[in-house]
């Protein structure tokens, strides 16, 4: 296969669909606010409609029930047979109906036909039924195919020689054309007005969201309003309480911001500072070697250029070095678990023959067990290797340094650094960490640069940078120092369920 057709063949994963979607919160809002409008309009019209046909049966079912009790009132028993005392008229009064067509029956004890439509669907109940409840009741049937409502009645009738009564049935049936013109007519009531209204309620809505989120819009142009340079808070009292929480992040964010722009100016001016002595050395001991012309006299200008270079090389290093270790935890390097004994051992290692050109004994001790720490191997290598040169700078030929790695408990490592040299002043133990700063009437090289990087690489680990004197030192004249960095330990691991304890 060819270069060119994997190419052609490989496809990058698309992106997935809803990081490229952008939301907005107008939208969001409406739509959590509609559509739980629009589900529940359909469930009102379903509710009224049902509503609707409950009240428009209850007249008309009051009408059958007249009819029937009226019907069963010309129904009498004579010598034990059943007679009926409707007359046309009374017929044609029971069945005039210009929507609806009516319908009536009576039927004797045994089923036997008296009066009305003999095809009349019958109601479907037991003897006890019949007799338990008295009155008029009501049931929906069919008559020729039309749905209708029928309103019936069981009529006892009395006996002459005193046997148990008779029951006679009767019922009036109608169809329900005028039921469904009413309650079409209740809905129609109901509904008509909800379309002229619901309009109006979704303008409503949308002119009450726009003005709610207008204090948005207000806070969004008076940010685009300001200046690149205007890093102020933004007055959280302009705007509403639940964006407050927003406006209160954003001015922490701020904060953050205005503080690392500052550090980075003043870091900027101080190195411009600093670079300025090396580099006009340079400068001038370049200009002085060509205007000489005795070889002795070249050479010792090329030696003081040599050094010059020295200076702004380990100058721009430490530069490198500090700017490095600010940036740590933006640029998110990984914290390992490490033996600080193995570390702090290589770095001596790399030391050792600077210590033989400062004619300086530097020595090590570690306990023999691993000491671990959670830290960055590259940058515990860069905070030793300071101190050391610092210690080596400080302390006077023949003296001592020592690097020691320690633990006295089960919380704490400590990391040492003691020298033999002049030692530090209690007033000035605070202010050595800061950038560029000399103790006055020092004679030593250096930027002031090594300690600043200890400091921010320790506040990076979690460790406390003390500064003391050096309690071995035999000379009242060099007091020495001792740079002590306590470590947190990461906890211990518990032992497994199953793990029988050791006694040692």
């Amino acid at each position: 296969m060819t270069q060119e057709s994997a190419e052609l063949e490989y496809q990058p994963p698309a992106p997935d669909a809803d990081e490229d979607i952008q939301h907005s919160l107008f939208g969001e809002i409406l739509d959590w606010m509609l559509a739980p409008l629009l589900l529940l309009w359909p469930m009102s019209i379903a509710i009224t409609y049902l509503v609707a046909k409950s009240i428009a049966n209850q007249p008309f079912d009051h009408a059958l029930e007249d009819s029937v009790t009226v019907l069963a009132q010309q129904v009498r028993s004579v010598d034990g047979k059943l007679i009926k005392s409707l007359s046309g008229s009374a017929r044609d009064i029971l069945r005039a109906d210009d929507i609806d067509n009516v319908y009536f029956q009576i039927q004797g004890p045994r089923g036997e036909h008296i009066d009305g439509d003999r095809d009349m669907p019958q109601p479907v109940l037991d003897d006890e039924d019949k007799t338990s409840s008295g009155g008029v009741r009501f049931r929906n049937d069919s008559m020729h195919g039309t749905p209708v409502r029928i309103a019936f009645a069981y009529v006892q009738m009395e006996r002459s020689d005193g046997s148990e009564p008779q029951l006679a049935l009767v019922q009036v049936a109608e169809t329900l054309e005028k039921r469904a013109q009413l309650a079409n007519a209740i809905i129609k009531g109901v509904i008509l007005p909800q379309f002229i209204v619901l309009p109006i309620v979704l303008a409503l809505v949308w002119f009450a969201l726009a003005r709610g989120l207008s204090p948005l819009a207000q806070l969004q142009e008076r940010i685009r309003a300001r200046s690149s340079e205007d890093l102020s808070p933004i007055a959280s009292n302009q705007v509403p309480e639940e964006i407050t929480p927003l406006v209160r992040s954003l001015n922490e964010m701020l904060s953050r911001l205005s503080l690392t722009i500052d550090m980075q100016k003043r870091f900027i001016a101080d190195a411009a500072h600093q670079m300025r002595t090396p580099l006009a050395g340079m400068r001038m001991q370049s200009e002085l070697a060509l205007r000489q012309t005795d070889n002795g006299e070249i050479h010792r200008s090329l030696e003081q250029l040599a050094k010059s270079s020295e200076a702004a090389t380990r100058l721009v290093n430490q530069l490198l070095a500090l700017a490095r270790a600010e940036n740590q935890p933006q640029t998110g390097s990984t914290m390992l678990q490490l033996d600080l004994g193995e570390v702090a051992r290589n770095v001596v290692q790399d030391w050792v023959q600077a210590s033989f050109a400062h004619r300086i004994d530097l020595g090590f001790e570690a306990p023999p067990q691993p000491l671990h720490i959670t830290g960055n191997p590259t940058m515990l290598r860069e905070l030793l290797s300071n101190l050391i040169d610092n210690a080596l700078r400080y302390t006077p030929a023949g003296g001592s340094v020592t690097v020691r790695v320690r633990s006295d408990d089960l919380e704490h490592g400590y990391l040492e650094v003691e020298d033999t040299g002049p030692g530090i002043a209690q007033g000035e133990r605070e202010r050595v960490f800061e950038r560029f700063y000399r103790i006055l009437g020092n004679t030593a090289e250096g930027s002031g640069l090594g300690l600043a990087i200890v400091r921010e690489i320790a506040q990076q680990h979690g460790a406390e940078v003390d500064i003391f004197s050096n309690p071995r030192a035999t000379q009242p004249k060099l007091p020495g120092a001792l740079f002590r960095l306590t470590f947190p330990l990461p906890p211990a691991p518990e032992p497994a369920d199953d793990e029988p304890p050791y006694y040692g």
